[in-house]
């Protein structure tokens, strides 16, 4: 009797993981083909980071697009365990990892290719993968659904309302000049005539 080892059976696993990701790819290349409007759904994929971690925190992976792998960090307690132990740990993370990068990825295409359906179709087959639901999977995709900030409302502009407002006013009206008081209580011409002919007259 032939005995499948955990080593074979994660292997087998991950490997059909890398094959659905394949077909992934496949689809995200026909939409790139049928749409001239991808530049912000490639720079979302783009800045794509999906971690993972085991049970005790000591394996942690950083998966990008594509499965592609940014990071894997490992703790002493990691280091410490038999070299099986811990391919078996390193293997697990890095295929939770993949796994959420690829639901990261089908949501963003959902988002701006509508009737593809590929959330469901990742979904479905990593159900069948980590033998859970579906609807498991989707809400701890909507558990981990980065929040986006709302678009603040555009500044209103200032408009003075001149709708109760006398434009005769005399608060708003320009004020002539008041003339200086005189000691005869003629005005400044006057006085100053007075003043011409009273020197002559001296």
């Amino acid at each position: 009797m032939i005995k499948v080892t955990t080593e074979e059976r994660v292997s087998a696993e991950f490997e059909r993981l890398v094959a659905e990701f394949e077909r992934f790819q496949s689809k995200m290349k026909k939409v790139d083909d049928q749409l001239a409007n991808v530049g912000r759904m490639q720079s979302e994929i783009a800045a794509i980071e999906a971690s993972a971690s085991n049970s005790d925190r000591s394996v942690t992976v950083v998966a990008g697009p594509g499965g592609a792998i940014k990071d894997i960090q490992l703790t002493d307690r990691a280091l410490a365990q038999q070299p099986q132990a811990l391919a078996s740990e390193l293997m697990s993370t890095i295929q939770q990892a993949v796994a959420e990068a690829a639901r990261q990825q089908a949501g963003i295409v959902d988002e701006h290719v509508a009737g593809l359906g590929v959330t469901d179709q990742v979904l479905e087959t990593q159900a069948q993968l980590f033998g859970t639901s579906p609807e498991a999977l989707r809400e701890r995709m909507e558990q981990q659904r980065p929040t986006r900030q709302p678009s603040p409302p555009p500044e209103e502009e200032y408009h003075e309302d001149y709708s109760q407002q006398d434009f005769l006013d005399a608060d708003s009206a320009p004020q002539a000049p008041t003339p200086p008081p005189s000691s005869s209580g003629g005005s400044a011409g006057d006085e100053f005539l007075r003043n011409l002919f009273g020197e002559e007259g001296h």
